[in-house]
């Protein structure tokens, strides 16, 4: 089988699209854990900015990916809502929101040290 050149791996962004993605994931996997609480109704704020932050940082990927002319303002954007989300998660004691937390902590500093 041919294999195309991962040019994604080759982008001078490559490492912030990757913790961008890497916290997408943890914000999802987060989110879908915390429906499966007995009383998922308590971390209905945790789930949302999950959902948020998921959605931004993908975003943030899709723009890097793309080398868009608004970037800075996305990976702002992107730092800010995973500075939230980490906020958030870190407040509850289930291991996939303190796993979440760090993803979107470590997300969150890559994105501003793009644009210091």
């Amino acid at each position: 089988m041919l294999e195309l050149p991962n040019r994604l791996s080759q982008s001078r962004y490559a490492d912030v699209i990757a913790a961008c993605n890497e916290c997408a994931n943890a914000c999802d996997f987060c989110s879908a854990a915390c429906l499966r609480e007995p009383d998922p109704r308590h971390m209905a704020k945790c789930i949302a900015v999950d959902m948020d932050c998921a959605a931004v940082c993908r975003l943030a990927a899709a723009a890097m990916a793309r080398d868009s002319a608004h970037l800075a303002y996305v990976c702002e954007l992107c730092a800010r809502i995973c500075d939230s989300c980490a906020e958030e998660c870190a407040s509850h004691e289930a291991q996939h929101c303190q796993d979440c937390a760090w993803a979107c902590r470590r997300c969150a500093q890559i994105c501003r040290d793009l644009f210091p």
